[in-house]
C-alpha cells in the first residue's frame, strides 16, 4: 500500500495529501451514479456512503500513523497535512456517518430521495474537509462553498413542507450575504498583503508599517465566520432554519458545518494573524481580533442560553443552545489567540477539535432521538410532545436525558471534559479580559442548566394527555444511540486519550513549503 501511494507523490502533485477527501467525493459521484440506474434500492446508497466514509477514515488514520510531527505543505502550499486538518476531519467523519445511520428512518418515512440525499451529504463532507485542510485562503472558500450548496438543498430536501421551503431559502439568502463577506474580506487581505497563503501572510504583516486594509479584510472575516458558527449578532439565521429543516439535517448542520468553520477560523486567525514578539503593527491587528472576539464569545453563550430559556419547541432550544455552544468554543479560541508558546498554542487548538466532538456526538444523539419521536414532517418537537414519555418510553427518555446532562456539562460526561479543556486555555493566558470571559462562561453554564433539565422534568414529571404508540427502533438507529451513549461515557472518562493524539505539534508559521 505505501509503494502504491508514493508513485502517487511528486513535488507539487501530492495526491496522496488529498486521497481520504478524494475518496469522499469518489463515493458522492459514485451513489449518484448508482442512484440512476437503481433509485428504488434505498438502503443501497446509505450503505455505499458509510463504505466510502470508512475508507476516507482509513487513509486519514495512515496519514495520521505516517506522520512524524513535522507539519508539511503540499501542492504549492495550498494543503496543510498537520493535526489541527487530521483531528477536525475525524470529527467531519464521525458527523456524516452517525447523520447517515440517524436518517435510515427519517428517509423512509418523508419518502426522500435516497440517492440525491447520500450524495449532497458526502459533498458536503468533502467541503469540510477541505475547509480543514485548505492552507491558502482559495482553498478555504472553495471548500466552504461546496458545504453550503449542498447544505442549502439538504435543508429544502422536504419539498412539500412549507418550513422547509422557508427554512432553505433564509438560509441560502443569509449564507450568501455571509460568504461574500467573506469573499471580499480574503480580497482585502490579498490586496495588503499580495498573498492569499497563510503562512505567506503571517510573514507579510510581520513588517513594522502594514496597510490599514488588512484590519478591515479580518474583520469581514470575522462576519463571515461568525455567520458559519452562529456567532451573536451574525445568528439570527439559526433558530428558524434549525426548526424548519429536518431534524437529522438540523444535526448535521449543528455538528459538521460548524466544526468546519472554527477549522478554518482558528487556522486563519491563529496562524495567519499569530502573536509576534516586537512588532508593534502585528501585535496590534492580533490584540485587536483576540479583544474582538472575546466580546463575540460572551454576547454569544448569553444570548444563546437566554433565547433558549425561552423557547417551547425542542429544535428552537437546541438552535439556540448550539448559538450558546459556539461561545464556549470561542473561549478556547481566545485562549489560543493569547498561548505565549506554540506547544500552549497547539493544546488549545486541541480543545477547541476536542471540544467540537464531544458536542457533535452529544448533539446527534439527542437529534436522532428527537427524529424519531417527531414523526413525519417533525410534528411533535414541542415541549408538551415530550410530557410523560419517561416511563413509556424510558430507554429513550434516558438516553436523551443523558445527552441533556452532557451538554449542560455534568461530571463524568464528554461536555463536561469539553469545557473544561476549553476554559482551561484562557484562564491559563492570565489575562483579565479572558479571566471575564471564563467567568461569564461559568454563569451562563449554570443559566443552561434550566432549559437542559426542564425537558428531563417534562419526560419524567408531568403528566401525558395524548395516546402514546412506541415507535420502531431500527438496527441501523440502535447502534447510532450506541455510539452515541458511549462516546458521552468515553470522552467524558477516557478524554485524555484523544486530547493527546489532537495535541500534537500544529502548523509552524514560515514552515518551509513544497
Amino acid at each position: 500500500m505505501n509503494i502504491v501511494l508514493a508513485e502517487l507523490v511528486s513535488p507539487n502533485v501530492n495526491l496522496r495529501a488529498i486521497l481520504p477527501e478524494t475518496m469522499v467525493a469518489v463515493t458522492g459521484v459514485i451513489v449518484m451514479l448508482y442512484d440512476c440506474f437503481a433509485p428504488r434500492q434505498r438502503n443501497v446508497t446509505g450503505a455505499i456512503s458509510l463504505i466510502g466514509l470508512a475508507a476516507a477514515a482509513f487513509f486519514l488514520g495512515m496519514m495520521w500513523m505516517d506522520g512524524s510531527g513535522i507539519p508539511t505543505y503540499s501542492w504549492n502550499g495550498m494543503i496543510a497535512h498537520d493535526n489541527l486538518r487530521l483531528s477536525f476531519s475525524f470529527v467531519f467523519l464521525i458527523v456524516s456517518a452517525m447523520t447517515i445511520l440517524i436518517s435510515t428512518i427519517w428517509v423512509e418515512r418523508e419518502d426522500v430521495p435516497s440517492g440525491e440525499y447520500h450524495a449532497l451529504l458526502l459533498f458536503a463532507t468533502f467541503g469540510m474537509m477541505f475547509m480543514a485542510a485548505g492552507n491558502d485562503l482559495v482553498i478555504i472558500f472553495l471548500g466552504l462553498e461546496t458545504l453550503s450548496i449542498a447544505t442549502y438543498v439538504m435543508a429544502g430536501l422536504r419539498r412539500t413542507d412549507l418550513k422547509s421551503n422557508e427554512s432553505a431559502m433564509k438560509y441560502f439568502i443569509l449564507g450568501s450575504l455571509a460568504s461574500a463577506f467573506l469573499l471580499y474580506g480574503m480580497a482585502l487581505i490579498y490586496g495588503a498583503t499580495g498573498a492569499t497563503n497563510i503562512p505567506e501572510i503571517a510573514s507579510k504583516i510581520a513588517q513594522p508599517n502594514f496597510p490599514a486594509l488588512l484590519l478591515v479584510g479580518g474583520a469581514m472575516l470575522i462576519v463571515g465566520f461568525g455567520f458559519k458558527i452562529a456567532a451573536v449578532p451574525f445568528h439570527v439565521w439559526t433558530p428558524d432554519v434549525y426548526e424548519g429543516a429536518p431534524s437529522p439535517i438540523t444535526g448535521f448542520m449543528a455538528a459538521g458545518p460548524k466544526a468546519a468553520a472554527f477549522a478554518s477560523f482558528l487556522r486563519v486567525f491563529l496562524l495567519g494573524f499569530p502573536v509576534l514578539a516586537g512588532v508593534q503593527a502585528a501585535g496590534y491587528l492580533h490584540d485587536t481580533w483576540v479583544t474582538a472576539l472575546s466580546l463575540i464569545a460572551i454576547a454569544t453563550m448569553t444570548l444563546g442560553n437566554v433565547g433558549a430559556i425561552m423557547q417551547n419547541n425542542v429544535k428552537r432550544m437546541l438552535a439556540y443552545s448550539s448559538i450558546a455552544h459556539a461561545g464556549y468554543a470561542l473561549v478556547g479560541f481566545v485562549g489560543a489567540g493569547m498561548a505565549q508558546t506554540p506547544t500552549a498554542r497547539d493544546e488549545a487548538i486541541a480543545s477547541v477539535a476536542f471540544y467540537m466532538l464531544t458536542y457533535a456526538i452529544t448533539n446527534l444523539g439527542a437529534f436522532a432521538i428527537i427524529t424519531l419521536l417527531g414523526q413525519k414532517n417533525d410534528r411533535r418537537t414541542d415541549f408538551e410532545d415530550f410530557n410523560g414519555i419517561g416511563f413509556k418510553s424510558p430507554a429513550l427518555s434516558f438516553t436523551l436525558s443523558l445527552f441533556m446532562l452532557s451538554l449542560l456539562g455534568l461530571p463524568l460526561t464528554a461536555g463536561f471534559i469539553g469545557k473544561v479543556l476549553v476554559f482551561r486555555p484562557a484562564l491559563e493566558a492570565g489575562d483579565r479580559l479572558l479571566t471575564i470571559v471564563v467567568v461569564a462562561a461559568v454563569v451562563n453554564t449554570a443559566i443552561s442548566a434550566y432549559y437542559y433539565l426542564r425537558l428531563i422534568v417534562v419526560m419524567f414529571f408531568r403528566e401525558r394527555t395524548t395516546a402514546w404508540a412506541e415507535p420502531r427502533l431500527s438496527t441501523p438507529f440502535a447502534a447510532v444511540l450506541l455510539i452515541a451513549v458511549l462516546g458521552v461515557f468515553y470522552l467524558g472518562i477516557f478524554g485524555d486519550r484523544v486530547i493527546q493524539r489532537f495535541s500534537q505539534p500544529a502548523v509552524r508559521v514560515g514552515a518551509q513549503l513544497h
